[in-house]
């Protein structure tokens, strides 16, 4: 087992995998790198370097009890990043992980990333306000916080239903699936999942993404229940310099693993370009 211990003395766990051109994965909220195991295993056998790893709080990290914002998230993986050197680094973040990877190539990348990816992510801003009116009402995210901190154990089985769309009529309902997902998020520190929260749902990233100059490919389907797609994706890709949008039709919030060959060429094509 690879762990870094960070500056603050916080330690990730991460696998670095492989030879070749560099990818790097940024898991989604409340979950960890094994996440990625759909794509981590495409890429290796096309001949990829894979480098995963758990953020602070989350899975086999430290279950640390500070500093759980998107910033942070960034420069945890700058560390990673300047310590294993990697160049030339394509970033991809699902979620939560979308918001630290375009903090990331924003903020703390410094060269080292050639394109970035944000698949079903959370930029520019989720929580609604009066600069962002059809954004999230803030009480959903009181009842995240709700059932998280009084219910967690139910709520991260209940929550795997809309997360990979199988309430939809016709849904082909995997329970592995769903408990691999309860399986990561128990893993996690419940008070890293708590703070998460406000980090994935109130940070605006809008600057983040105006300001990145490298090409990002924008991955969203559009019955997205978790992250609505309009608010996310379709404002993103107006902001980004150099951005390419692909939305999906009743592709659900956790396509990554439900729709993992669609998604795996699509990003494979980019990668490629």
């Amino acid at each position: 087992m690879s762990t870094l211990k960070l500056k603050d003395g916080t330690e990730i766990f991460y696998k670095d995998q492989g030879k070749g051109p560099v990818l790097m994965f940024h898991h989604g909220w409340p979950l960890s790198s094994d996440d990625w195991d759909a794509q981590v295993i495409f890429f290796l056998q096309r001949g990829f370097r894979v480098v995963t790893h758990d953020r602070r709080g989350h899975g086999r990290s430290s279950q640390n009890i500070y500093n759980h914002t998107i910033d942070q998230y960034a420069s945890d993986a700058a560390e990673l990043v300047e310590f294993l050197d990697l160049k030339d680094v394509v970033h991809i973040g699902h979620s939560t992980g979308g918001g630290e990877v375009i903090r990331y190539v924003a903020k703390y990348a410094n060269g080292r990333a050639k394109k970035a990816v944000l698949i079903s992510a959370v930029p520019p801003i989720m929580v609604a306000s009066d600069e962002n009116p059809d954004g999230v009402p803030m009480s959903v995210f009181d009842d995240i916080r709700d059932q998280t901190l009084n219910n967690r154990n139910q709520f991260f089985i209940d929550l795997t239903v809309p997360f990979y769309g199988y309430n939809r009529e016709g849904a082909d309902v995997k329970e592995g699936v769903q408990r691999n997902w309860w399986r990561q998020g128990m893993m996690g520190g419940i008070v890293a999942h708590y703070d998460g929260i406000k980090a994935f749902s109130e940070t605006d990233q809008r600057e983040d993404l105006k300001t990145t100059e490298i090409p990002v490919l924008v991955m969203h389907g559009e019955d997205d229940q978790i992250v609505p797609y309009q608010n996310a994706a379709l404002k993103s890709i107006k902001l980004l310099k150099n951005g390419k949008l692909i939305t999906y039709p009743g592709f659900p919030h956790g396509m990554p693993t439900t729709e993992h060959e669609t998604i795996n060429k699509d990003l494979l094509e980019f990668i490629n370009e």
